[in-house]
């Protein structure tokens, strides 16, 4: 069982930066491959980024030039720092963990970014 326990939300103007991590507690193959998704308002859950063990990683064209994701498999952390935010980016981010990108077993509880106009 892995658990994961998010911080760093909160609210910021557009043009700001916010900085999220992401603690894994247990590992293995369930925390290959780590990342983060969100949901906003009125919308579907999407892939922000996500990252491997190995440190291979992937971005949502939406925010490639302003987001990178990184971690520190020491401490079974992933970090998603958030730059030049944009209102669009308000939503409820959650970290996820799984042996792939396209299997994201476990989810954290979510944090709120807004960001204001």
């Amino acid at each position: 069982q892995v658990q994961l326990v998010e911080s760093g939300g909160g609210l910021v103007q557009a043009g700001g930066s916010l900085r999220l991590s992401c603690a894994a507690s247990g590992g293995g193959l369930s925390t290959n491959a780590m990342g983060w998704s969100r949901q906003g308002p009125g919308k579907q859950r999407e892939l922000v980024a996500a990252i491997a063990r190995s440190g291979s990683t992937t971005l949502a064209d939406s925010v490639k030039g302003r987001f990178a994701i990184s971690r520190d498999n020491a401490k079974n952390t992933i970090y998603l720092q958030m730059n030049s935010l944009k209102p669009e980016d308000t939503a409820v981010y959650y970290c996820n963990a799984g042996p792939a990108w396209s299997l994201p077993t476990y989810w954290g509880q979510g944090t709120q970014v807004t960001v204001s106009s």
